[in-house]
């Protein structure tokens, strides 16, 4: 199960294939190579990459 890495929330919604919403912390993930991305979501609709704030061990999807 898809955990957010910055809240550890489980509360995630599908929102687009391989894309997925945290309705705890409202930001946007997607999964590419078994790594999750993180965006914050911006007012123009926009994403801005969270990555650089996470280990690379906590954004790696565990199946």
């Amino acid at each position: 199960m898809l955990k957010c890495p910055n809240c550890q929330s489980k509360d995630i919604g599908k929102i687009g294939i391989n894309q997925y919403y945290c309705w705890n912390c409202f930001i946007e993930l997607s999964v590419s190579k078994n790594m999750i991305n993180t965006h914050q979501v911006e007012e123009d609709g926009s994403l801005s990459s969270l990555d650089d704030l996470f280990d690379e061990e906590i954004r790696r999807l565990s199946l």
